[in-house]
């Protein structure tokens, strides 16, 4: 049982750090470090309290503060600050003494809220004093989080961390000498993010022959290293040939399954470019495969792909339409300000989309069979009747859905292709939130690049791609394709690979 807290004489001068009896107590036994939870951890993950093993977690009043002003979002931030209310409740119980003393948690340590920053104390260290000649404005929430670190760091005999996903909050921390931490227990290895495209495996003509032929060929793990279910790989001579392939396990690879070219209803033809982009058609178009994801720079072609297999498996009639959409960064951020409808208020987020569709369903679709002459001139526009694009059409028919990825929580999504454009954007929960709205029948695609990222609280190890990646990479209905080379122009390409 947790024993009552010692406090420190400075107690009735505004500080009030209370500690466990160290020495007698078993369950803080052994405590390595003390962590001091920034707002945005808990937004990030409500659940994080418990994977901090057995060390001690302090939660600054501040924090809280902060939660209650976002838990009456209708978003994912608003659900993340109900969820961290509703924990600590839990885990405090019904023993008001616990807050301050201190919770046991699963790992074997504690959890307790952070009371004071020592600004009210009438003899002051000089690290507090030099903190407030930096940071004389104490009415920022940062500001006196930070405090709050500072003073705990003064006064226990354990390395104090301050935990935040927030990079300025972490350069102005170490400023004074506080240590910091990025919140790591969802980050992925690096190497899972700097993926090079396809594995090649060296193989013999003969072999190579042999598999174009019957479509399947086994190979021993000695000769293709360990592989993943629906791993993509390019099977190459030495005389320059090659061949992609996928794996379906055991060793076992099969050809893909896709046609020289698919046309898009009332568009254009399109073929894929480069192996890398074969087998991306490939997982795009097979139906045994639920989740798509994908990396690959500016250019690369993951959205126009995305986009061209979702209108064709629609128009063929596989699904009953086609949602698309793309995190306004924070997700958690209302379109209510903008004018006009929702697909208006997202157009500016979604303008790539609608460029692809462009590029997919112009107004006047070549034809093969007619001469330039021959060619129907372009419809002009007039007030009574204006040019409906081919897109448009879709999107009043309802077989293409322009989706605000903020109100997507609480939906269930059947027999749809969804393709979600710069998911990179995303946190681990918010990824989590889509991937689960998903019902029987859709088929997700998670297309972005994860050097590319704008929000703040994520980079390019702990982003909703690359987490939902590295989460379910092996599963037999997930698939991931990294591209690397740009189809674009020669200029993008360039551009993406040296600026």
């Amino acid at each position: 049982m947790l024993r009552p807290a010692i406090l420190h004489p400075d107690q009735e001068q505004g500080i009030f750090f209370p500690e466990l009896d160290k020495k007698n107590d078993p369950k803080t036994k052994g405590l390595a470090k003390n962590f001091v939870l920034d707002t945005n951890v808990l937004l990030h993950d409500p659940h994080c309290l418990n994977r901090f093993q057995n060390n001690h977690v302090f939660i600054p009043v501040e924090v809280l503060t902060e939660l209650d002003n976002f838990k009456n979002e209708q978003s994912e931030r608003g659900a993340n600050a109900r969820r961290a209310h509703r924990f600590l409740s839990q885990i405090f119980g019904q023993n008001a003494n616990s807050v301050t003393e201190g919770a046991a948690t699963v790992g074997g340590g504690s959890v307790r809220i952070l009371v004071g920053d020592g600004s009210d104390s009438k003899r002051p260290s000089a690290a507090v004093k030099r903190f407030h000649k930096i940071f004389p404005d104490q009415s920022r929430m940062d500001t006196r989080i930070i405090g709050a670190c500072l003073a705990l760091q003064q006064r226990a005999d354990e390395p104090t961390i301050l935990v935040t996903k927030d990079i300025n909050m972490q350069l102005r921390a170490m400023a004074i000498g506080v240590q910091c931490e990025d919140y790591l227990s969802d980050k992925v290895a690096e190497r899972d993010v700097e993926e090079g495209g396809l594995r090649e495996i060296a193989v013999e003509p003969h072999e190579l022959q042999r598999f174009g032929s019957a479509g399947e060929i086994d190979m021993p793990a000695e000769r293709t290293g360990r592989l993943q279910v629906n791993e993509y790989v390019l099977f190459q001579t030495t005389g320059g040939k090659h061949l992609p392939a996928r794996h379906t396990g055991g060793g076992v690879f099969v050809r893909l399954n896709i046609p020289a070219s698919i046309q898009i209803p009332k568009g254009i033809e399109l073929r894929p470019a480069n192996p890398g982009q074969q087998c991306f058609l490939d997982a795009l178009l097979d139906p045994s495969i639920s989740l798509v994801t994908c990396y690959g720079q500016a250019g690369t072609g993951k959205t126009l792909l995305a986009v061209a297999a979702g209108l064709f498996l629609t128009g063929r009639h596989d699904f009953n339409g086609m949602t698309v959409s793309r995190p306004v960064v924070a997700m958690g951020d209302t379109l209510g300000f903008l004018p006009g409808t929702l697909n208006e208020k997202m157009h500016p987020w979604l303008q790539s989309i609608y460029d692809a569709c462009e590029v997919l369903m112009p107004l006047r679709p070549p034809n093969p069979g007619k001469n330039r002459k021959q060619e129907t001139p372009k419809p002009e526009p007039t007030p009574h009747h204006p040019v409906v694009k081919p897109y448009e059409q879709l999107i009043e028919r309802g077989l293409l859905e322009i989706e605000a990825l903020c109100y997507i929580r609480g939906r269930s999504i059947p027999q749809r292709f969804f393709v979600l454009d710069e998911a990179q954007q995303l946190t681990p929960l918010e990824a989590k939130t889509v991937v689960t709205r998903m019902s029987r029948g859709s088929k997700l695609v998670m297309v972005g690049d994860p050097a590319q990222i704008d929000n703040p609280y994520v980079d390019s190890r702990s982003n909703g791609l690359v987490y939902t990646r590295n989460r379910l990479r092996g599963q037999s209905l997930v698939a991931h394709i990294a591209l690397t080379k740009g189809e674009r122009s020669p200029l993008a390409e360039i551009g993406a690979s040296k600026m």
